[in-house]
């Protein structure tokens, strides 16, 4: 398999950097940290963008999927394309994308088979994504397309088992009271589960999490603003307020709260124009990502299940050969032997492969960083912590590694959560 990251404005793959396995030490994020790469108006890393970027890796079904640069002719082009191999037969996803990313590999989102999950931007005037399931059995299916986020991940946040796919409701907010994507801190979070086929909304489940969001919101609020605001006919230009209490209004909206989201409309929002933007509200959000769910579920915080089991995925101390992954976009395949060699020392895992890993440009000469990694069964490192405490963390280091994204560990089959250790250094 072979794959590359993109630049973004403030992370950019460094030159070729090293990266070697071993053993680890669990050290957890808050869900906060973990999932605000999702929700945060952002950059995202992509495997392929503007025809720059290949992923290509076969699953033990036979069914490979290929993510590369589109071509005229013998020529590689500035866009990217999807495909889908098996027996000698095709099935193209997108033959011309300015964007496709690959989210999930081999990963079951509780579809009960399988899948490989990619998110296609189908043109560069497209806000949004679309992400679309496809089984990896023969032959290949597209099982289901979700449209409407700038970014989604599929993610076991609270390492219990079960996978979500966290979105932002971005197209349906985009233009939402004459207001730009690029303005908002963050387009309203939805949280989606698959169950028994069934699509669900099961954001009110992580209630937490959405809780954070409105403190950070609230803290941000100047006072004597607001006041100006609440005090006026809703036509006083304070646009930076304007959006911090839609933002709080929404959260608490997605997660299933309206009384308290309507409470705090009442206290933050000119009355004359209260029911007018409730309407809106309610309106934006029908005609968004909920509405192409099939139900909603009301679980609260207190009924999920215990965490899953994870499975380590360390060699003994001294053992073996050190793994070197090149961060940049060359010599990624090389990990693939290697990671087949160390699985050979324990043939019931199978240990996670690198869709994508990427450094911040910040990190510069630094000398090696050794990091503990927890991968989670939908290949998204759910912690990552310094093996030596005794030394300063690169933090937009550790940031980065939210975006990391790997072919999850599997044992007996299906996939798990696993224990790795990386070190990672720029090449000199």
């Amino acid at each position: 398999m072979g794959n590359s990251s993109n630049s973004s404005s403030d992370c950019t793959p460094i030159p070729p950097a090293r990266v070697r396995r071993g053993a680890m030490v669990l050290a957890s994020f808050a869900i906060f940290c973990l999932i605000a790469t999702v929700c945060q108006a952002q950059t995202h890393e992509v495997v392929c963008s503007a025809g720059s970027g290949t992923f290509v890796s076969e699953f033990h079904t036979g069914v490979k999927v290929q993510v590369t640069a589109a071509r005229s002719g013998e020529l590689a082009t500035r866009a990217c394309k999807a495909e889908l191999n098996w027996n000698k037969q095709k099935l193209i996803i997108s033959p011309n994308a300015p964007r496709i990313d690959v989210d999930a590999f081999g990963v079951d989102l509780g579809m009960g088979v399988p899948v490989v999950a990619l998110q296609v931007k189908k043109t560069t005037a497209d806000c949004c994504m679309s992400y679309q399931i496809y089984s990896l059995q023969k032959p290949p299916r597209l099982l289901r397309t979700i449209t409407g986020a700038d970014s989604f991940s599929a993610v076991d946040a609270d390492l219990d088992g079960r996978v979500e796919i966290w979105a932002d409701d971005s197209a349906a907010v985009d233009g939402f009271e004459r207001l730009d994507l690029g303005q908002l801190e963050f387009a309203p979070p939805i949280v989606l589960r698959f169950t028994n086929g069934q699509l669900l909304d099961v954001s009110a489940e992580f209630q937490p999490y959405f809780d954070q969001q409105i403190a950070k919101v609230r803290a941000e609020l100047d006072a004597r603003q607001l006041r100006n605001f609440k005090n006026s006919d809703g036509s006083v230009d304070v646009q930076d307020v304007k959006l911090k209490v839609l933002e709080i209004v929404w959260s608490y909206v997605y997660s299933g709260r309206e009384p308290q989201a309507w409470q705090s409309l009442a206290d933050m929002w000119p009355a004359s124009d209260v029911d007018r933007i409730r309407a809106a509200i309610l309106q934006a959000r029908s005609r968004g990502i909920r509405s192409q769910v099939d139900g909603v579920s009301a679980v609260v915080p207190a009924t999920r299940k215990e965490h899953a089991e994870i499975f380590d995925g360390i060699r003994p101390a001294g053992g073996g050969v050190p793994t070197v992954i090149p961060m940049g976009r060359s010599g990624r395949a090389r990990m693939l032997d290697s990671i087949n060699d160390a699985a050979q020392k324990k043939p019931d895992l199978i240990l996670p492969e690198p869709i994508q890993l990427w450094a911040p440009i910040s990190m510069g000469a630094s000398q090696e960083v050794v990091l503990d990694l927890v991968v989670d069964s939908a290949g998204k490192v759910r912690s990552a912590a310094p093996v030596d405490t005794t030394k300063a963390m690169d933090a937009d280091l550790l940031d980065a590694t939210t975006q990391w994204k790997f072919i999850p560990a599997f044992k007996d089959g299906r996939a798990v959560a696993s224990r790795v250790r990386i070190a990672v250094s720029p090449e000199r």
